[in-house]
């Protein structure tokens, strides 16, 4: 049933896409190399293939995190949580993770499958949430985000604050090889011209992590595993290593 939600929400932003730019059926199924009746039942009865996707999205001349970003609303401005938000996120380990899963697309029965809490304290917990504003807990379980799904931790917030230090640790304390991940540092002389070049590009990754995250949110949760990306930039001392010291100035 949720797998049928998001694939209706996948289209409904299809639908939207084509109507912003003025598309009718007739003039998508001349482009598809379709009929128009073909074009038609496609939409009703919901019935595309990735392929499909692909191909009217390059007719619309936009990608699939274009979709996504517009399948989940993203055009929202807010793109923080309140601070009275963090605060309570961050005074509550348990409170801050069911936000987590709530806002990554699980379900409040592949929580119960998945991790080791009742239903009594999960219901007690996504009431917390909705009290504060950040889903919505309807009949049946079912969950909606209050947030957008551009929404991002505030920098030097409540939770940064109180888990980023520990949580960057941990992070960094792996053995990257060994659990599957990929780490490098590197370090060479440059000016701040292109150190700012650097930045930049790793903003657009950034941005693209997360766009690759809305793709995967449709899948199940058990075909995803959460995956941490560190990303920094700053001047370095070699003497850390080399043992070499600058004169004073």
């Amino acid at each position: 049933m949720a797998s049928k939600a998001r694939t209706s929400t996948l289209i409904a932003a299809l639908k939207a896409a084509l109507k912003s730019r003025n598309f009718t059926y007739r003039e998508l199924a001349r482009r598809l190399q379709l009929s128009e009746a073909s074009v038609k039942r496609l939409f009703a009865e919901e019935t595309f293939t990735l392929k499909r996707v692909e191909e009217i999205c390059n007719v619309l001349e936009i990608d699939f995190f274009e979709l996504a970003r517009m399948a989940r609303g993203t055009s929202a401005d807010t793109d923080e949580m309140t601070i009275k938000q963090e605060e309570a996120l961050a005074k509550d380990p348990r409170l801050l993770g069911m936000f987590y899963l709530v806002f990554n697309d699980w379900t409040v029965d592949a929580i119960l499958d998945t991790y080791q809490i009742n239903r009594a304290d999960c219901t007690k917990l996504l009431l917390q949430l909705d009290k504060l504003r950040l889903i919505e807990l309807g009949v049946n379980d079912t969950l909606r985000l209050m947030v957008p799904k551009t929404v991002r931790l505030r920098r030097y917030g409540p939770i940064q604050q109180v888990h980023g230090k520990a949580v960057v640790n941990d992070f960094l304390q792996a053995d990257f090889a060994s659990v599957g991940g990929y780490f490098r540092f590197e370090f060479r002389e440059l000016s701040r011209a292109s150190v700012s070049h650097l930045e930049r590009k790793l903003e657009r990754l950034t941005q693209e992590f997360h766009e690759l995250a809305e793709l995967d949110s449709y899948l199940p949760p058990d075909q995803r595993q959460t995956t941490g990306m560190a990303l920094g930039v700053r001047p370095w001392v070699i003497s850390l290593i080399t043992g070499l010291k600058k004169k004073a100035a």
